[in-house]
């Protein structure tokens, strides 16, 4: 089982503050999808779950596409393993209150058995505490022989896995109305570049549509653009290196996306900073809008909508100047230290990395499994796209807005100088601030 030392109280408490802010930068719920961030369980993350089942996990999916995928993934590792899970939610506050009540619960080293998480960066708080057991080898024999190697790595902290992801949303899409785009006669296939999007905004504009259903009420929404328009403009590599920390070397680069998104919220919906994402998004579904940036869940909106079908009445294509790339927003499941169940949970981490685990929980998420080897048969034809266009994508990198791209607190600060580019669109100021974080 590994090291069963758990962290000090007095070590522990140095990183609470990081660790406080790690749902700012993340979407959960209320972002990726079904859930509004105050649905109810029979728990709150607090160990106060109900029944006596063998398994405690900690979650956030209460509602919609999000819960059904849970309860099929938890009904598998019932049906499949010698133990009972024991789900204890912690919905609300886009990841805050699972984040509160396991922070808790750690330093008391009264954790759950696992708890869900962002992999990559947001995990390294906890793992710079000693919080986390290392789970490779808990994989399923060649499970991560199955894995592409930026998955891997995206749940690998100084060389330790110590999570196992159980699903992947792509971020870098645009979605689009089709017959919006034919009677404005916009072709998608000829947009050059993120550029060449906003003169797609223009012509739209001008032929009496929206051009972008956009969301600005809350920071995410504007940072996860910028991510992509900034990939878009000046390569994977060239963010990667923003993402280590090099900001002061990138200015012009940073500026000059940054002007390009606040030209975009020229052509946004006029009650951009009052609506949800689903709600800017429904105008795309009722033909007043053109184009909508998001994360792979917003699909379900329209996979849902009355005679709305996908290729004939709506569409994706990867964001202008991200062909070829593949922005990862995932989820995954830990072990803590001082575990109270450590053979159920090393039972769920291995049903976690199993086909027939991913092949249940991501049809009702909305998203695709991180093993490639997962069949298609139960998937939509939008998902079967996407898997094939991860399968097939030269580069994979991580996203700010979602939690694995920067630590909590560096990605906190960043999520504040969106707010306050959302409020001015001052791309001078902004930049200077992104640079002043690192």
């Amino acid at each position: 089982m590994g090291n069963q030392n758990g962290v000090t109280r007095r070590r522990y408490l140095v990183t609470t503050g990081a660790i406080g802010t790690a749902a700012l930068a993340g979407c959960a719920d209320d972002e990726e999808g079904n859930g509004n961030g105050n649905a109810t369980g029979n728990g709150d993350g607090n160990g106060n779950g109900g029944g006596d089942g063998d398994l405690e996990i900690v979650h956030w999916w209460t509602a919609g596409g999000e819960e059904e995928a849970f309860n099929a993934l938890v009904d598998g590792y019932d049906e499949n393993t010698d133990y009972t899970a024991n789900p204890n939610p912690a919905p609300g506050g886009a990841g805050s209150s699972i984040d509160a009540a396991i922070q808790t619960r750690v330093i008391d080293e009264e954790p759950p058995g696992t708890f869900q998480i962002w992999p990559g960066e947001a995990l390294r708080t906890y793992t710079d505490a000693d919080a986390l057991e290392p789970v490779g080898d808990f994989y399923e024999d060649g499970a991560q022989d199955a894995y592409l190697d930026s998955v891997v790595e995206a749940a690998t902290i100084d060389g330790d896995v110590v999570s196992v992801p159980i699903n992947i949303h792509r971020l870098n899409n645009i979605f689009y109305n089709v017959e919006v785009l034919d009677d404005a006669g916009v072709d998608v296939e000829s947009i050059d570049g993120p550029e060449g999007l906003l003169e797609a905004f223009e012509t739209v504009d001008g032929a009496g549509y929206v051009g972008m259903a956009q969301q600005t009420a809350e920071p995410w929404g504007t940072l996860q653009l910028w991510e992509v328009v900034f990939t878009g403009q000046h390569g994977v590599d060239t963010f990667q290196q923003f993402l280590d920390g090099n900001a002061a070397d990138l200015e012009s680069e940073i500026n000059e996306s940054l002007s390009l998104v606040a030209d975009y919220s020229e052509y946004f919906n006029e009650d951009a900073s009052t609506v949800s994402w689903d709600e800017a998004n429904n105008a795309v579904i009722t033909g007043d809008a053109a184009f909508h940036h998001n994360g792979d869940w917003a699909a379900g909106e329209y996979q849902t909508a009355e005679d709305f079908e996908y290729g004939e009445g709506w569409d994706y294509a990867a964001f202008p100047g991200t062909e070829g790339v593949y922005t990862l927003v995932m989820d995954s499941f830990v072990m803590p230290t001082n575990n109270p169940t450590p053979d159920a949970t090393e039972a769920w981490i291995e049903y976690c990395s199993t086909v027939d685990a991913q092949e249940r929980f991501n049809p009702a998420k909305g998203s695709i499994p991180p093993r490639t080897d997962v069949p298609t048969d139960e998937f939509p034809p939008f998902l079967q796209d996407q898997m094939s266009a991860f399968q097939d994508s030269d580069e994979q990198i991580t996203s700010i807005a979602h939690g694995s791209g920067l630590q909590p607190a560096q990605a906190s600060e960043v999520q504040e100088a969106f707010a306050v580019f959302t409020d001015n669109w001052d791309p001078d100021e902004t930049t200077q601030e992104l640079i002043n974080i690192f």
